[in-house]
Formats: structure tokens, C-alpha cells, sequence
């Protein structure tokens, strides 16, 4: 089984939309897909209800998801780790062992090569159009991401 751990920084907003994205276009009985933040501001915590709202608004439902943050032991779980921008990309990498954890981490819109801004905008301070916008940038690189998934 293939995991993937999708990481933005508190684990309400972008990892959790990511996520059901991701989950929602593989097969379940070959990927395993989670998500987690940085900090422990929300450990236990539902996902955003904007997150909520615009996951099922586009036929996802990630209201089960609880917060969690991510730990060290995740190198081990996870075969591939998706962040969502340079400043949680930096202290993911802070907690690598070696260069072998460290070649796992990627930032998530890196697998399209048509955007230039490789960060997700954090959507907490913003508005419900926000999070949309954040669905689309997720929605699209998740395409990508499961393609090659599938056809590796």
C-alpha cells in the first residue's frame, strides 16, 4: 500500500482539503492518504467549516478528519509527504533524519509545472471565496498526483 501524508500548518484548512481530494481519486485498497499539520494549535479539531462546506460542495466529506501534528515517525508511514508551502516545507525538513526522509517531502503544487507561486495561500484569515480558490489549486495538482500514482 502506497501513503501519502498531505501537511499544512494547523491542519484545518489546505492538508485536510488536500486529503479528501487525494483520497477521493484513488483506489482506497491501494493508498492510504492522511494529513497533518506543523503546529498543535488544532490537534482533535474538525477541519475548518469553509473546508467542511467547500469539500462538500464538491462532493467530498471530510467532516471525520481530526487534527493532528506531525511527528518524526511519519518518515516511516509515509511514502510521499505533500506540503502546502515553503514555511511548512522547512520545518517538515527540520525533523528529517537523513537525506532518505528529506526526499520524500514536496511541495504539493510543485507537480505542475504551469504555476509559478509552488505555495498554497492560507485561506484562514480569508474569505469562503478563499477556500474555494484553495480547492481549485488542490483539486488540480491531486489530478496530477494520482495519475502518476496510478500509472507508477
Amino acid at each position: 500500500m502506497v501513503s501519502i501524508l498531505m501537511v499544512c500548518l494547523g491542519n484545518i484548512c489546505r492538508s485536510p482539503l488536500a486529503h479528501g481530494i487525494l483520497e477521493s481519486k484513488l483506489p482506497s485498497d491501494k493508498f492510504y492518504v492522511d494529513s497533518a499539520g506543523t503546529a498543535n494549535y488544532h490537534v482533535g479539531d474538525s477541519p475548518d467549516h469553509r473546508s467542511i462546506a467547500v469539500a462538500k460542495a464538491n462532493g467530498i466529506n471530510i467532516s471525520h478528519q481530526r487534527g493532528r501534528q506531525f511527528k518524526v515517525s511519519d518518515f516511516d508511514t509515509f511514502d510521499h509527504i505533500f506540503v502546502m508551502d515553503q514555511s511548512n516545507f522547512e520545518n517538515v525538513i527540520k525533523l528529517a533524519r537523513n537525506t532518505h526522509d528529506s526526499s520524500k517531502v514536496k511541495l504539493i503544487l510543485e507537480v505542475d509545472p504551469h504555476i509559478k507561486d509552488k505555495n498554497v495561500p492560507d485561506p484562514y484569515y480569508g474569505t469562503i471565496k478563499d477556500f474555494e480558490h484553495v480547492y481549485s489549486l488542490l483539486d488540480n495538482s491531486c489530478n496530477i498526483i494520482s495519475k502518476n500514482l496510478i500509472n507508477n
